[in-house]
C-alpha cells in the first residue's frame, strides 16, 4: 500500500485531513506529550485528556479520586493539583494515579484528531521507540502539531522533523509540511536546545520563571513508554 507521512503543522489545519485515513502522533513538546510520556512511563495508570478546565473540574465533583492537571497560558490553573510541567509527573506523585489533564494546545489538538485509526503521543524523550513502532504498523501517519493556541510553532514542527527523519527511509511518501519539518530538524539536530531557545513560547515559558521545564522536554530517549488513546483514557501501549 501507498503510505503516506503527512505533518499538519497546526490544529487549525486538521479539518484539510481525512484523519480517518491515519495514525495520528500528537505532539506538543512543551510541555503536554512530554510530560504524558514522562507520567506513562512512571506508572500513571492513565491519563485523561479534556478540552475545558469545567471538564476537568466535573471529575472531582462526581467523586472520583483522581488528580487533576489544569494549565493556561504556561500556568497553573488556581485549584488543580497541577499543570502540566514534567516535574509533576513524577514516580512518587503519579504512580498508579489516574490523571485528568487539559492544556492550552495539547489537549487540543488530541480533541480534533479522535476520529483517526489510533492516536499515540510523542515527545522529545521517547522519540526513538515511538519511531521504531510507527515503522511496524504499515499505515500513514499524520504528526498533528499542538503549536500555540492554533498557531505555528518552531519546537512542535522540529520534534516532527525529527521523527520524519527516522521514517523517511521507510516507504513513505512525504508531503509538503513533513519535507520543510525535516529541513527544519537538519538545521536545528545538532544542538536542538540553542536552536529551539529563540522560540516565543520558550520564551513564554522563561517568563514564569521555568526554564528548567524547557530543558528537560529535549532531553532525547529517556523513556520508552509511548501513550496510545484507549476510549478517554491515555494508556501505556503494551
Amino acid at each position: 500500500m501507498n503510505k503516506n507521512l503527512d505533518v499538519c503543522l497546526t490544529p487549525a489545519l486538521i479539518p484539510l485531513y481525512n484523519v480517518e485515513d491515519y495514525i495520528i502522533v500528537v505532539i506538543d513538546i512543551f510541555r503536554a506529550t512530554s510530560s504524558i510520556c514522562y507520567g506513562i512511563e512512571n506508572g500513571a495508570e492513565a491519563i485523561i485528556p479534556v478540552s475545558e478546565i469545567e471538564e476537568c473540574a466535573a471529575y472531582r465533583e462526581k467523586g472520583f479520586d483522581h488528580l487533576l492537571a489544569a494549565e493556561r497560558n504556561g500556568e497553573v490553573v488556581a485549584g488543580f493539583d497541577f499543570g502540566n510541567s514534567p516535574f509533576s509527573y513524577t514516580k512518587e506523585k503519579v504512580s498508579s494515579k489516574t490523571v485528568v489533564l487539559t492544556t492550552t494546545n495539547g489537549t487540543h489538538a488530541l480533541h480534533l484528531s479522535r476520529k483517526a485509526k489510533k492516536i499515540v503521543i510523542g515527545s522529545f524523550l521517547n522519540l526513538t521507540s515511538l519511531c521504531n513502532w510507527l515503522k511496524t504498523q504499515n499505515e500513514s501517519i499524520l504528526l498533528v502539531c499542538a503549536g500555540w493556541k492554533n498557531n505555528f510553532n518552531l519546537e512542535d514542527t522540529l520534534f516532527a522533523g525529527a521523527v520524519v527523519e527516522q521514517l523517511k527511509e521507510h516507504g513513505y511518501t512525504l508531503d509538503d509540511p513533513a519535507i520543510a519539518a525535516n529541513d527544519l530538524f537538519q538545521i536545528g539536530k545538532n544542538d536542538i536546545s540553542q536552536y529551539l531557545s529563540k522560540t516565543s513560547h520558550g520564551e513564554r515559558l522563561k517568563k514564569l520563571g521555568i526554564e528548567k521545564d524547557i530543558a528537560f522536554c529535549l532531553q532525547i530517549d529517556i523513556t520508552t513508554a509511548i501513550p496510545i488513546l484507549d476510549g478517554e483514557k491515555l494508556i501505556k501501549l503494551v
